[in-house]
């Protein structure tokens, strides 16, 4: 198997080729989580992966909790599935609180402190209440203990998110609510930590395979270790290939994506196309052959794919009616692959509801 054809399999195993999911839940649960920190961004890694989808439904979704907006895996904001929720954390946040703890000593935060600021943020949100971050900072410092800057704040919110107290609640104008996890989304029942790291190792590589150990790694947040025993435990449901010397694992029943030459896709920002791998090399073989470097970060800019591979970014301006979509190509796109381009930007237009207006640099 060569790289261009691990990325085009990775376009079918993350449902970007012939989209067929019917919500936000089902690309969540297939993907396993999907990052979030650009929220508008995020909508559309969604959207674009269902059948039929406006960014007014994702929204829905995460007003429903359906989807859950919190911190899991890595420290970072991913959408996860309600059902999802609560094994991933016991999963996944001693890690990324192993992760945190320099910053915490930096902070002056502790598992003391910790307790304190917890009780106080549930004691606030009992009973159906959804307050802003703003307003959390001062039920804190009613409590005696100092929220700080931007950066102690976000350290104290996110260890209750770990610790599985709070979670993102709808929306008040822009800015995001949060809400108690327990008041949001029903119990489901547990998993062993070995059943929950097979699911998680399930979930990654029928998404996202082929992929190597490593890649799940990352993703993940977990160990190497953890990583290596989790794909050991899928014994004879994943396939794998040599890659550049690399073993890649993969579900054997991803259908291959083919050569789709002229699919084309505006992807976000941390799109998991991306960001859900160590090693993005795949993906940028087409930029990588340019006489001079690219003038776009693949990982922090909204990128343009075509076949399988980065071909440029684009830049988006919301007007009262319109949304201006900036196209910038980089790589040499035939002209077939030129209109689909222009397609993908109809298409993100319709999903926000709004008529297009389509710049070419």
């Amino acid at each position: 198997m060569q790289a261009a054809e691990v990325a085009r399999r990775r376009l079918a195993s993350q449902g970007l080729v012939d989209p067929s999911f019917a919500s936000a839940a089902e690309v969540v649960e297939w993907l396993g989580a999907v990052q979030s920190q650009d929220y508008a961004g995020s909508q559309w890694a969604l959207g674009q992966r269902m059948r039929s989808a406006t960014a007014a439904g994702i929204e829905q979704a995460l007003n429903d909790a359906d989807i859950v907006r919190t911190h899991v895996l890595r420290p970072t904001w991913h959408f996860v599935s309600a059902r999802d929720i609560r094994w991933m954390l016991a999963l996944s946040a001693p890690r990324v609180h192993a992760a945190n703890a320099s910053m915490y000593r930096k902070l002056g935060l502790d598992a003391a402190l910790f307790r304190r600021s917890n009780a106080a943020i549930v004691d606030a949100l009992a009973g159906g209440h959804e307050l802003t971050r703003n307003e959390l900072a001062a039920v804190l410092r009613r409590a005696r203990i100092d929220p700080g800057d931007g950066v102690r704040m976000s350290g104290l919110m996110m260890a209750a998110e770990l610790d599985g107290w709070i979670c993102n609640g709808p929306r008040r104008g822009r800015q995001f609510t949060y809400a108690l996890l327990d008041e949001r989304v029903p119990p489901t029942d547990p998993l062993s930590r070995e059943q929950a790291l097979r699911e998680l190792a399930w979930r990654y590589f029928r998404s996202r395979g082929p992929a190597t150990v490593h890649d799940f790694a990352w993703w993940s947040g977990l160990t190497v270790a953890d990583a290596k025993k989790g794909v050991e435990m899928l014994a004879g449901e994943l396939a794998q290939a040599t890659v550049d010397g690399r073993v890649h694992w993969f579900a054997e029943s991803a259908a291959p994506a083919g050569s789709r030459a002229s699919v084309a896709h505006l992807l976000p920002n941390y799109d998991e196309f991306v960001v859900g791998f160590r090693d993005r090399g795949a993906v940028l073989q087409a930029i990588r052959s340019l006489a001079s470097p690219s003038p776009f970060d693949p990982l922090f800019a909204h990128v343009i794919e075509v076949g399988g591979q980065l071909v440029g970014g684009w830049r988006r301006e919301l007007a009262r009616d319109a949304v201006r979509v900036e196209l910038t190509l980089v790589a040499a796109v035939s002209a077939s692959q030129r209109r689909a381009v222009s397609a993908a930007a109809r298409r993100y237009a319709s999903f926000l509801g709004l008529a297009l207006e389509e710049t070419s640099r």
